[in-house]
């Protein structure tokens, strides 16, 4: 493996699998003598505005309609 010109390495799917590294997954880097190991962050990600949004808005609806009805005005059944 080499390091690219930019800093950036692959790191080969069957170590990503093992170490549960899935995409889009905040990881953090501790240097132990020489070398560097390679941990999920444990900082937590700020959400983002849909979930934001979603959120502000959970809980907030106020239509007695069960789902299924909901869904066959939809439908127009």
């Amino acid at each position: 493996m080499r390091i690219t010109s930019k800093g950036q390495v692959t790191i080969p799917i069957d170590i990503r699998e093992k170490a549960g590294l899935l995409p889009n997954t905040d990881v953090a880097f501790v240097l132990e003598g020489k070398a560097v190991r390679l941990v999920p962050s444990a900082t937590k990600r700020k959400d983002t505005r849909g979930q934001r949004l979603v959120g502000h808005l959970r809980g907030r609806g106020d239509v007695a309609m069960t789902t299924d009805e909901i869904m066959a005005l939809t439908r127009k059944r």
